[in-house]
């Protein structure tokens, strides 16, 4: 190891361990050509962790090298696919095997509970591996009989180079959700991480090197957005761009990747919503819509954080609503095993959640409990007290837009067609959930409501084998379970002439 390009660090749960700082190109870690740098900071009290370096767009041109060299490569290209899954369960295992200093470095620069990053997040990552490494050897084409005179059959290959960017929501999950199945498929990647949670995806990347990983095949850097995210997005030799993030970034992707028309996935922003029927079990529904907006300090793209429910049960929902806030979201520490709620992310979050709530108090809404910040003893830490608003109007922002914190409305309605048309009435369709005891109403909602995925009697209970993604303004394409390799391969027909002769 290059002692420069790493540096000791001793986390506030006393875990001490050797944080890379440098771009990851070749599986080895360098300095940006620039050499400026991106400093993480620890959202619960705003103290600096440490800095990395930051890619420039001619850093960015040297990794899309390097992947495209081992794209062609004949130690990956020609790699059995068997061990190309093998590489990936190794992966798997090696994440499990680092898993409590995966998770603790998670905690720290992005503020979620350790708990949920060691028990949740840190098991997504190694099971999403695990799956993806179990289909790299199963994806094959298939012979198409036209008669006699011609052997027509197709191959699935992989696409080339892919570029990925990934949020600071959840650093290591998103970037598994990418890096599965376009390495089960054979590609090569270089993959971005949010300016704000640098620090997880580098240590990651030394067990990419460890587990037997060619050179080239991914390649990991941290970088600004308006300059390495849009160097990956706009680069020619770059043949596929998969982004998760904000609506309005995602457009941009969109129109710097068409430069050479792209292959794109992209999984943007969202507004869903919930629906509790009169004939729903009200404690579960209750505890389920506090857990899909009130889990990961509301930084959930699908967070069901319009929550619409039936006239007749509206005032005992919200009064139990509120019980449930007060009894399980304790805001503080995320090292402590009895925080439910952390610090969101950055001060700008923090500023972004408090300014939409004085806008609902502007605009009239209720506010039910919360609306404040909520510092520790010493003033310190982007901590705000879980937020809920009733009496909210459709045209109020805080009904309209998505604001990616501890933040809920609820609303009441009278009718079935009622609830199914104001879910609908958003430009987003990610998530959504009903509520009801009813087997057929259940199903026929599901059915009209615009939404990518629908969860009956839950919320935001999400898997890796299961396709993720939205319609309308949330995004192209779909991540996770067997349709997530689809955006990694190309259906190459190769027509054999049998016989006909001209």
């Amino acid at each position: 190891m290059i002692s420069d390009l790493f540096i000791n660090l001793k986390a506030p749960n006393g875990r001490e361990y050797q944080q890379p700082i440098g771009l990851f190109i070749n599986n080895e870690f360098v300095k940006s050509s620039s050499g400026e740098k991106i400093t993480s900071i620890n959202p619960t009290d705003e103290s600096k962790i440490a800095s990395v370096y930051a890619a420039s767009a001619d850093d960015v041109n040297v990794a899309v090298k390097a992947a495209r060299t081992a794209f062609k490569d004949s130690s990956w290209r020609n790699l059995p696919p068997t061990d190309r899954g093998g590489l990936m369960l190794k992966l798997a295992s090696l994440i499990e095997e680092h898993a409590e200093t995966l998770a603790t470095i998670e905690t720290w620069d992005n503020g979620k509970p350790y708990s949920v990053a060691l028990n949740e997040d840190v098991g997504e990552v190694a099971g999403t591996f695990r799956y993806y490494g179990g289909y790299a050897d199963k994806l094959h084409g298939q012979v198409i009989d036209t008669g006699p005179h011609k052997f027509a059959y197709t191959l699935r290959e992989p696409l080339g180079v892919c570029g990925q960017i990934i949020p600071w929501n959840y650093p290591l999950a998103m970037a598994a959700w990418k890096l599965g199945p376009a390495l089960a498929c054979g590609n090569t990647i270089v993959i971005k991480a949010a300016e704000q949670t640098p620090l997880s995806i580098l240590y990651f990347a030394q067990l990419i090197k460890e587990a037997g990983f060619p050179p080239g095949v991914v390649n990991i850097l941290n970088g600004h957005g308006k300059e390495a995210g849009a160097a990956i997005a706009s680069h020619p030799d770059i043949d596929k761009i998969a982004f998760t993030g904000s609506t309005a970034t995602g457009r941009h992707i969109m129109k710097m990747a068409s430069i050479n028309l792209k292959n794109i996935t992209l999984e943007t922003g969202g507004k869903s919503p919930l629906i509790v029927f009169a004939d729903a079990d009200l404690d579960q529904a209750v505890k389920w819509s506090h857990a899909g907006i009130m889990s990961n300090m509301g930084q959930i793209c699908t967070a069901t954080s319009r929550v619409l429910v039936e006239e007749s049960i509206y005032d005992e929902f919200v009064r139990l609503f509120k019980e449930r806030v007060k009894e399980v979201s304790k805001v503080g520490d995320p090292f402590s095993d009895d925080t439910f709620q952390g610090p969101q992310v950055t001060k700008a979050q923090y500023d972004k959640v408090l300014g939409y709530i004085e806008s609902g108090k502007s605009e009239g809404a209720t506010l039910v409990t919360g609306g404040e910040a909520n510092k520790d003893v010493n003033g310190k830490g982007f901590f705000i007290a879980p937020t809920v608003f009733t009496n909210v109007t459709d045209n109020m922002k805080i009904y309209r837009e998505e604001i990616f914190g501890p933040f809920v409305v609820i609303s009441s309605f009278k009718t079935e067609e009622e609830a199914i048309n104001r879910a609908n009435d958003t430009t987003y369709g990610l998530g959504s959930a009903v509520f009801t005891e009813n087997l057929t109403k259940a199903h026929r909602v599901a059915r009209r409501i615009e939404a990518g995925m629908v969860w009956v009697n839950s919320s935001n209970d999400s898997d890796f084998r299961i396709p993720f993604g939205g319609v309308k303004q949330s995004g192209i394409g779909r991540e996770l379970g067997e349709e997530g390799l689809k955006a990694y391969t190309n259906a190459k027909a190769v027509h054999v002439n049998m016989g006909s002769r001209l």
